[in-house]
């Protein structure tokens, strides 16, 4: 008679104490759930601890570089490719509640969408929130992706997009990978061609957001619009 693994009944008492207060595990017993579903015939135990070590919380070991995820032992693709799954679970999770609001009532609400969207991309990309005249989300899309540290945004084609979209006003995101949130030259002048190109079809730029994983900058308050 074969001799269960102990970690079977290990994970099972995790399940058991998942099922009775969810709220009473550690973060490593719920890394090692995740990771249990994805490896059926290890302890999962060593590397949830060994993840949270390396990244220091959840939010860390979620927002990991792959190639960083890669160096752990017993990290492979199967993981990483389930770890992309998770973040864009979380990110649509976030950003389908947004327009359930009857108001946006600040940009800030748009920077924590794009941060847990945009803010471990390893190349920039640049998003934009599209608003009625109620401040109102009417669509949220990515413009276009450019390379990790430039991305290319005509404002004739999002001012077309906006209204195409029945938009009375917008709000700009892209990221910064380097995690600088200094806005560049670049940044500083596309915003005020949007500004612009705005003023001109009554459709109004609320704010352009730099977004890194930890935080956002924000264009308006600065006084750059």
């Amino acid at each position: 008679m074969t001799e269960k693994a102990h970690y079977h009944g290990h994970r099972k008492r995790l399940r058991e104490k998942l099922n009775n207060d969810e709220q009473s595990l550690a973060d490593y017993e719920i890394l090692e759930l995740v990771l249990g579903t994805v490896i059926l015939r290890s302890d999962t135990k060593p590397l949830a601890k060994e993840l949270l070590n390396r990244f220091g919380t959840l939010r860390g070991v979620l927002d990991a570089q792959d190639e960083d995820l890669l160096k752990l032992k017993g990290f492979g693709n199967s993981l990483v490719s389930h770890w992309k799954l998770l973040r864009e679970l979380f990110s649509r999770y976030v950003e389908s509640g947004l327009p359930k609001k009857k108001q946006l009532s600040s940009p800030a609400e748009v920077a924590e969408m794009a941060r847990i969207r945009l803010g471990r991309k390893e190349k920039e990309e640049f998003w934009a929130a599209f608003l009625d005249n109620q401040n109102r989300l009417l669509s949220w899309e990515r413009i276009s992706t450019g390379t990790v540290n430039t991305t290319m945004i005509y404002p004739r084609e999002l001012m077309e997009q906006a209204l195409q979209r029945k938009a009375s006003s917008l709000v700009i995101v892209h990221n910064h990978p380097g995690g600088n949130l200094t806005p560049s030259s670049p940044d500083i002048e596309i915003t005020r061609h949007i500004v612009q190109a705005g003023r001109i079809l009554g459709i109004r730029l609320l704010d352009h957001l730099i977004i890194t994983a930890d935080t956002y900058y924000s264009l308006k308050d600065e006084g750059h619009i």
